[in-house]
């Protein structure tokens, strides 16, 4: 009697066929989605991607007539040239004390704003104060600083006459190179914190109830609730939120600088945003103002990596 041995069959010719059906038939039984997605993706390829590719003008003396291409190479000339320059390690400065004081100033009070009213019980008192909140957020930036510039005043501004009742001489706020940090990074956090708040709060409306159900029966305190089960509740949302803040520590906001910027407070409110722009479109020295923004985010780019690196093996948390 001789036994019959099957021979496992070949696939790989009908596998790839089965594939391009299955692919077919899942676009078209969701092209609606693959439509929606086009949008955004064109937009990105076309506005951010393709773009980059002009970057290489920082590695050469770009010149209008020649064009990018045609532009005579010069490497890594115009690094040198501002590493070099007298106002490097000016422009360094004070771009990371400003983006540090915002960042410590600017992250926790969303937290704790959240936080807070997560704890209201009274719904037009929440709704009220969300209100006040996230309304500066739709603020423009310019009317924002014609504000402080009118509220800062020396002579007419609401902190001058309060200041000037209690017997403080007049002071020039936005003229003393003291007080501009101050001015950029507590009028940011009143025009930002409410807005911020928003994302705490969806993450602590997806919290279990039934975790606060316990706790109340083990009769703690707010406190208590707040520590052990709204913190850890928002973590891993805290965690991405600092990543990425800090990935972005050197490209500090360009507009509000540059317009609470004068002569009197340029040895702090100058950082590479606005030296950027005056490199490059007051000067017209493209090729060094490309180097420059690009020195820039190879920075925030080692600085996001390290940070969601650390996070990763700290807290098991990250972007990826």
């Amino acid at each position: 009697m001789t036994a019959v041995i099957d021979r496992p069959k070949t696939t790989t010719g009908s596998a790839r066929p089965s594939k391009r059906a299955s692919l077919r038939h899942r676009i078209r039984r969701h092209w609606t989605l693959y439509v929606l997605i086009a949008a955004p993706v064109l937009y990105f390829a076309v506005f951010k991607y393709v773009p980059m590719a002009n970057a290489v003008i920082a590695f050469k003396d770009y010149n209008v007539v020649q064009g990018i291409w045609g532009s005579p190479w010069v490497g890594f000339e115009h690094f040198e040239r501002f590493f070099a320059n007298p106002v490097f390690w000016t422009l360094i400065r004070n771009t990371l004390l400003l983006s540090l004081y915002a960042l410590l100033a600017g992250f926790p009070i969303p937290i704790l704003l959240a936080l807070a009213l997560n704890e209201i019980r009274l719904r037009w008192f929440k709704r009220t104060v969300q209100m006040v909140t996230y309304a500066p957020h739709f603020i423009s930036t310019v009317i924002v600083v014609s504000m402080a510039i009118l509220i800062f005043s020396p002579r007419v501004g609401l902190v001058g006459d309060i200041t000037g009742f209690f017997g403080v001489p007049e002071t020039n706020y936005l003229g003393d190179p003291g007080f501009f940090r101050h001015i950029y990074v507590w009028s940011d956090v009143w025009q930002t914190a409410g807005y911020s708040a928003i994302i705490y709060m969806a993450a602590l409306s997806g919290i279990n109830p039934s975790l606060y159900e316990a706790a109340r029966m083990d009769g703690a305190s707010r406190l208590r609730k707040i520590w052990h089960i709204d913190l850890p509740g928002i973590a891993p949302t805290i965690v991405v939120v600092l990543i990425l803040s800090v990935g972005s520590i050197m490209a500090v906001g360009f507009e509000k600088a540059f317009l609470l910027q004068n002569p009197l407070n340029l040895s702090q409110s100058e950082i590479i945003a606005t030296y950027t722009y005056k490199i490059g479109l007051l000067n017209a020295d493209f090729s060094m103002s490309t180097a420059i923004g690009m020195f820039n985010s190879v920075v925030n780019l080692v600085l996001l990596l390290g940070v969601n690196t650390v996070s990763k093996r700290v807290t098991g948390s990250g972007l990826w």
